[in-house]
């Protein structure tokens, strides 16, 4: 495994981040165990989670699943770079006509303390925002993470969903209070979805903050099995992605086949090719899947190999404005 800086920060993390969506959910908690064993034992540290993991009314259950694999000892819980996220309602905080999502100091008090309850651990590394909230002042949220970072419950804050330009303003206002801010924006980013390299990619080089990918292999398009798929298993929603990029992800399997990898380990390493990134959010489902993933690392792209991506690909155009103008 592979190492870099979190942003401008002296905290190393894995180059791959393991993402635990998938527990309660599509993987069930002994093989959700099984899992992160897995990725402590080939060097992936980084694990990323949210107070929502498990959705609706089992929302909390994924971070619950961590919490108890972290009370079985063996120094799991030393072992990690634990991050998870706010801004969801959550049922279990009873916040009455608080319950709704965006931001708040109270609601973001509330639901680390429930966070920290279900993961069994005293602090998290990185908290993040899961979305911009567009109307609870600066002030206000940075007194609340400033607060929390104090009292050594969280150590760093990161973003999640943000626009460039959210960046900027966030950091003005972290500036003014002389509070570190943020260190990390979370965002989507794939061969199928490269606008963030028009302004967010950007504005987060520019302003020293790590950049985390999710959904790296587009929820699942680019992992070579999506044409595969028997037709009777796709929703509607599937079929209109497939029909839309079938040119795409047929010429993308042929170059993989001709390069001797797998989809998405090339679309992964894609993603890791990419300086302004410090590492894509895998999401196994299996022990296998993971053990799969481990190979992007190991793969390097050659300037030709880029290039067809790059064609088969085509991001925007660059950064603004020349992506648009001159």
């Amino acid at each position: 495994m592979e190492y870099t800086f979190l942003g401008k920060t002296g905290m190393r993390v894995s180059r791959l981040c393991l993402g635990t969506m998938n527990f309660g959910v599509d993987t069930d908690e002994r093989t959700a165990f099984r899992i992160m064993d897995e990725a402590l034992d080939v060097g992936i540290t980084f694990f990323d989670t949210a107070n929502i993991y498990g959705w609706g009314k089992n929302a909390g259950l994924t971070e619950a699943i961590v919490g108890r694999w972290f009370a079985q000892g063996g120094q799991r819980r030393e072992k990690v770079i634990l991050a998870t996220k706010v801004y969801e309602p959550m049922s279990d905080t009873l916040d009455g006509p608080n319950d709704a999502r965006g931001l708040s100091l109270y609601k973001i008090r509330r639901h680390l303390e429930g966070s920290l309850r279900r993961l069994q651990t005293d602090h998290v590394e990185l908290y993040q925002m899961h979305h911009i909230d567009r109307r609870t002042p600066w002030e206000e949220l940075w007194e609340a993470f400033e607060t929390q970072v104090r009292s050594g419950k969280v150590d760093y804050i990161g973003s999640s969903n943000f626009a460039g330009w959210h960046l900027v303003k966030a950091q003005a206002a972290a500036k003014e209070r002389h509070f570190m801010g943020l260190v990390s924006e979370q965002h989507k980013y794939n061969l199928l979805e490269r606008l963030p390299e028009m302004e967010v990619l950007p504005a987060a080089r520019d302003l020293g903050l790590g950049v985390i990918a999710w959904s790296p292999l587009a929820g699942g398009l680019l992992g070579g099995s999506a044409l595969k798929a028997d037709v009777g298993t796709r929703t509607a929603k599937r079929q209109k992605q497939l029909d839309k990029h079938r040119g795409q992800l047929e010429r993308f399997s042929a170059l993989c086949a001709e390069f001797g990898e797998k989809e998405a380990n090339v679309a992964l390493a894609w993603t890791l090719a990419n300086p302004d990134i410090t590492a894509p959010i895998i999401g196994p489902r299996t022990v296998e899947q993971l053990q799969d993933a481990i190979r992007a690392v190991e793969i390097r792209l050659s300037e030709d190999v880029l290039r067809e991506l790059n064609e088969i690909f085509p991001g925007p155009g660059g950064e603004t404005p020349e992506a648009y103008a001159w």
